[in-house]
C-alpha cells in the first residue's frame, strides 16, 4: 500500500488523537495541536504537529500555510477539533453561540477551503455528531453548528467532485465532556428555574466520559472509510446515534413532545 497524507485537527485526544496513531504507522501525518504540551507526544507517534487554533483566522492560515509548505498533496483531510457551548437558549451569551460556530463549523470551512488545492482526488472526512439532527434541548448551539457543518461541506461535495463524508457518533467516552463541563461553567450556574436540568446535564456529561462509545468503533469506521474508492456521504456510528436519526424524522411538534417527556423523566431523578 503506498504511503499516503493525512491532515488532522484536534490531533491530542479523542478520535483525534487514535486516529493519528493509527495512521502514522505508514504514512504522512499532519497533526493539529493548540496546547504545546502535546508536540513532544505527537512527534514521538511519528506526526508533524502544527499549531492552530480554531477561534483565530491568522493561526488558521499559518497552520495552512506550513502545511503547504511542507507538501505538494494531500490525501485525506480529517477535521476533529471541536467543542461544546451549552445553557439555557433564553439566557445564553450570543458571543459563545458565535464562539460555538467558529470553532465547530467557520474555522473547518477556512482551513479546507485553504488546502483544497493540495487535495487531489483526495477525501475530507468531517467528525460530526448524532447532535447534527438537532432533537437536544441545553446544547442548542452544538446542535445547529455541526448541522451547519455537514450542510455547508454537503453544498461543496454537490457543486464539486470533491468526496466528504460526515461521520455522526453518537456519546463517545473522550474527554470532550470534562472539558465542555468546564467551559460552560458560567452558563451552567446562570440557569434560574433550569437549575435541576442543568444538574443533570453535568451529571450525564460525567457519565458520558467514562461510559460512552469507545473511541475505536468510530477511528475503525473512519480507517475503513478512507479506504474506500466511493464512500457514502453520511455515516451515523452508534445505537443512540441511530434512534436520534430516526427521531429527527418524525414531525416536529412530536419530537418536541417526546424530548420534553424524556427530559422531565431524566429531571426528576435528580435531587
Amino acid at each position: 500500500m503506498s504511503k499516503k497524507t493525512y491532515v488532522i485537527t484536534g490531533a491530542t485526544s479523542g478520535i483525534g488523537n487514535t486516529l493519528v496513531k493509527e495512521f502514522c504507522k505508514n504514512n504522512t501525518v499532519f497533526a493539529g495541536y493548540r496546547n504545546e504540551k502535546y508536540v513532544d507526544e505527537l512527534e514521538k507517534l511519528g506526526a508533524i504537529p502544527f499549531y492552530i487554533d480554531m477561534e483565530k483566522k491568522d493561526s488558521i492560515a499559518k497552520a495552512a500555510a506550513f502545511i503547504k509548505s511542507q507538501t505538494e498533496t494531500i490525501d485525506t483531510i480529517i477535521n476533529v477539533a471541536g467543542c461544546v457551548v451549552a445553557g439555557v437558549m433564553e439566557k445564553l451569551d450570543v458571543n459563545e453561540i458565535r464562539k460555538q460556530f467558529e470553532i465547530n463549523t467557520f474555522s473547518h470551512l477556512d482551513f479546507t477551503q485553504r488546502l483544497l488545492p493540495l487535495l487531489v482526488n483526495g477525501k475530507i472526512i468531517n467528525i460530526s455528531s448524532m447532535a447534527s439532527y438537532g432533537i437536544f434541548p441545553f446544547v442548542g448551539p452544538y446542535c445547529a453548528s455541526k448541522r451547519a457543518l455537514d450542510i455547508l461541506f454537503n453544498s461543496m461535495a454537490i457543486e464539486s467532485n470533491i468526496k466528504v463524508i460526515s461521520v455522526k457518533p453518537g456519546v463517545i467516552a473522550t474527554p470532550l465532556w470534562g472539558k465542555s463541563v468546564q467551559l460552560n461553567k458560567k452558563s451552567i450556574e446562570n440557569c434560574k428555574n433550569h437549575e435541576k436540568e442543568m444538574q443533570y446535564m453535568v451529571a450525564n456529561a460525567e457519565k458520558n466520559e467514562k461510559n460512552g462509545l469507545d473511541v475505536h468503533k468510530v477511528t475503525d469506521l473512519i480507517v475503513k472509510i478512507d479506504s474506500l474508492d466511493n464512500p457514502k456521504s453520511s455515516y451515523t456510528v452508534g445505537n443512540d446515534a441511530k434512534f436520534a436519526q430516526f427521531v429527527s424524522k418524525l414531525p416536529q411538534d412530536w419530537i418536541n413532545k417526546l424530548v420534553k417527556c424524556g427530559i422531565k423523566a431524566k429531571v426528576s431523578s435528580v435531587k
